[in-house]
């Protein structure tokens, strides 16, 4: 139910993924990054991978780097083995999670273990304080049995990511920019509220059939994503037959600038430099 004393996040825009490729050739659907989107402070990218086809993303993401910013994976269908070279190795299965902080820097790789078959989950970047871009690099890996999941009197259903909901608490931790991250099933005409802190940044991306955002609902098809302004309380509803399915996502603003360059995100355009040849000088 809603809590009529809070203000409800309006829907701010609309935008519509894009389909784009990236790794080794693997097929995606961009929903932040893009020219349409650039970002939602502090998110830098959101990516969408669904097919039933190998050839789309069979070929993975080979070994490739990242330094100033945190990669989350999220596992709905499919297995991806990640690597890196300091001989880390992990198993993303259905349901799982992975919040990755590069920090100073890491070389890894993401790799389909299927040749076919549903691949289907999402990779969304956050960015790192200009204080914090050069800490210690480390991973959090979360079990599905690990990701709590909550009922609703309204009929949908959530996973805890990350951050506090329904009084359950997300097994993510130690996040500087304070996230929500939540997994939110709707049914047809079924309801959610989500109270979120006042002064984070917010959107609400569609996967599943269509979802109604804000009070009065605006209409959100599958591969889109709302935006929402200012307020205390994100508002839910599925929209259609089926219901529908969304990622929620809040998180402190850092309100700092960005220099990016691929998969170097840092403050200024000479810390890109020196990412580039710390990088090819094999710092990292």
């Amino acid at each position: 139910m809603l809590d009529d004393t809070k203000t409800i996040r309006p829907v701010a825009r609309i935008v519509r993924g894009q389909p784009t490729n990236d790794g080794a050739g693997v097929k995606l659907t961009r929903i932040i990054g893009n020219q349409d989107l650039p970002d939602v402070d502090p998110f830098l990218l959101l990516d969408e991978i669904r097919s039933e086809e190998g050839a789309d993303y069979v070929a993975g993401f080979p070994d490739h780097p990242h330094r100033g910013f945190e990669t989350v994976t999220y596992v709905l269908a499919g297995r991806m083995r990640h690597a890196d070279n300091s001989g880390n190795s992990g198993l993303l299965t259905p349901g799982s999670v992975q919040w990755m902080t590069a920090g100073r820097g890491i070389v890894h790789s993401e790799m389909p273990e299927q040749e076919d078959g549903l691949m289907w989950g999402f990779q969304l970047w956050v960015n790192l304080p200009a204080k914090d871009k050069m800490i210690a690099p480390r991973y959090q890996d979360i079990a599905p049995e690990r990701v709590p999941k909550a009922a609703l009197a309204g009929g949908a259903r959530v996973r805890v990511l990350a951050g506090s909901f329904a009084g359950l608490v997300g097994p993510v931790e130690g996040i500087v920019t304070e996230p929500l991250l939540l997994d939110v099933k709707l049914p047809a005409g079924g309801e959610a509220s989500v109270p979120v802190p006042a002064g984070h940044a917010v959107f609400a991306y569609v996967f599943e059939g269509e979802a109604a955002v804000g009070r009065p609902g605006r209409l959100v098809p599958r591969g889109h994503a709302a935006v929402l302004g200012a307020g205390e309380e994100v508002a839910l509803q599925g929209g259609s037959a089926a219901g529908g399915r969304v990622l929620l996502a809040a998180a402190r603003p850092l309100k700092e600038p960005v220099a990016r360059y691929g998969p170097f995100v840092m403050s200024t355009e000479a810390e890109i430099r020196t990412a580039i040849a710390d990088f090819r000088a094999g710092r990292f």
